[in-house]
């Protein structure tokens, strides 16, 4: 009986966003000129319909994962945990869910082998990790990948503004996100269930909400 060698990429979509869930994504190949082929790149780097038309045919011609971890958990996790842990342990989750022998990671860490290695032990599977900082660049598999997370995390925003409004992009950096936000903690006195509450961001909104009760009283 032969075994092959396969190999995948992680990357994940959503990892500092206010709004919405952080999305971990990996795609798995033969060989990397496989997903070459299809003009995968940053996924950051392809316009909407690009994106849309090779996750279609990345997810009907590949095992692909992917992780979600809600805004809920998040803020959950974060109480025993940092972020890049977080982050760690969702990509470990998403190799382990394929049959890879080798996985390349974009680095959520200024130190890549401590990446690495915090990966690792979380990974069940045995899978030799490989972190690089912009891997989504450097390795197919992790381009591919970012397509995955990037389209799959676009259509939970999507589906989150369809049932709550506009919500902008979810990051702090958009306004429209921002006066969601405002408008949301003003009326309703809290954050919205899809808010990471442990975020700097909506801590000082509800700090500021806290003083103007104390001013109106």
């Amino acid at each position: 009986m032969i075994f092959l060698k396969m190999i995948c990429g992680v990357d994940e979509a959503g990892k500092g966003s206010v709004l919405g869930p952080m999305v971990i994504a990996a795609v798995e190949c033969e060989e990397m000129d496989e997903l070459t082929a299809l003009g995968v790149a940053d996924s950051k780097k392809l316009t909407k319909e690009s994106r849309e038309r090779i996750n279609k045919t990345i997810r009907e011609r590949f095992q692909y994962s992917l992780v979600i971890r809600t805004a809920q958990e998040i803020d959950s996790l974060r109480q025993t945990m940092t972020m890049n842990e977080i982050v760690a342990q969702a990509h470990a989750e998403a190799v382990d869910a394929l049959s890879s022998t080798t996985a390349y990671l974009d680095a959520c860490d200024v130190n890549e082998k401590r990446y690495e290695t915090t990966v690792s032990s979380y990974v069940k599977s045995g899978a030799k990790i490989i972190a690089k900082h912009k891997a989504d660049v450097l390795f197919p598999p992790v381009s591919a990948a970012s397509i995955v997370a990037k389209v799959e995390r676009d259509s939970l925003i999507t589906k989150l503004a369809g049932e709550h409004g506009d919500i902008g992009s979810g990051y702090p950096s958009d306004q429209v996100t921002i006066r969601y936000l405002e408008k949301y903690i003003r009326t309703h006195k809290q954050p919205p269930f899809f808010a990471r509450s442990s975020w700097e961001t909506v801590k000082q909104m509800m700090y500021q909400k806290d003083q103007c009760s104390i001013l109106d009283f």
